[in-house]
């Protein structure tokens, strides 16, 4: 969904902000239970290196909730055990840095 149609929402339900590797992040958004990721104009998802500055393009989003997603990488040992799902998610609050 484009970043210029989502900030027209009255709110949206959550906003969760993906971490992918070192420092690296993008964006999706839950809108009645459907998840799509966030994206520019051109349709190029949105990303940063700089969590801040990812929140700062998003701060005309009202999102009910947002939260941090990550993967934990301990259960990544070659010819271990199944893998179970290792999703976490990390409530945010408004850190006012921007």
């Amino acid at each position: 969904m484009k970043l210029s149609k989502l900030e027209k929402f009255f709110y949206v339900d959550k906003l969760v902000y993906h971490s992918l590797d070192l420092a690296l992040y993008n964006v999706s958004v839950v809108i009645d239970g459907k998840e799509e990721m966030v994206t520019d104009e051109k349709g190029v998802r949105l990303k940063s290196h700089n969590f801040v500055s990812l929140q700062k393009m998003l701060k005309n989003v009202n999102a009910k909730q947002q939260v941090m997603r990550q993967f934990s990488a301990y259960d990544e040992m070659v010819g271990g055990p199944e893998k179970e799902n290792n999703m976490m998610e990390i409530p945010l609050g408004n850190n006012q840095l921007f």
